[in-house]
């Protein structure tokens, strides 16, 4: 009797288990995302990175001159901030590195930036980041620079 029970229930046992890896195995595997989780991931905004690879979203400065700091953006006003395109106003502040970058004065240039050209982000594909960005000086500007520079930006 006691070999019958023993049999009895490493059978049932047996069965239990079959029934749950056959139960399993039967469930589909997750979704491919929808087009709408999709569209919601396509919708947010590219971002900017910074020297330090921190992705920003319409940052108040942002420094040019990663390697010395020579040449930065500053008091930005955004009045766009887009899938394709973003636009502010702010302040280019510049070394004049009169007679040397060390010993030079830092001065203010009033300028439109456009950043443009948004990318998969090396550091993580998910996130687009604008590629490039363009500086309109609107007056005076450093006296090595054209009215318009543009620059790629580091991914």
């Amino acid at each position: 009797m006691r070999h019958t029970t023993r049999t009895a229930v490493m059978l049932g046992a047996a069965l239990g288990l079959t029934a749950a890896v056959g139960s399993a195995s039967a469930v589909p595997t997750a979704a491919p995302p929808t087009a709408r989780a999709a569209a919601v991931r396509q919708a947010k905004p590219p971002v900017l990175v910074d020297c330090l690879w921190h992705a920003k979203v319409r940052p108040g400065d942002f420094i040019l001159a990663c390697g010395d700091g020579n040449s930065r953006l500053v008091s930005l006003h955004w009045d766009s901030w887009g899938s394709k395109s973003a636009r502010a106003t702010g302040v280019n502040v510049v070394n004049d590195c009169d007679p040397y970058c060390a010993a030079g004065a830092f001065h203010p240039y009033a300028v439109v930036v456009k950043l443009d050209r948004p990318q998969p982000w090396k550091k993580n594909p998910q996130v687009r980041h604008y590629s490039r960005m363009t500086l309109t000086y609107l007056g005076d500007r450093p006296e090595q620079f054209g009215r318009v520079v543009t620059y790629p930006l580091w991914n």
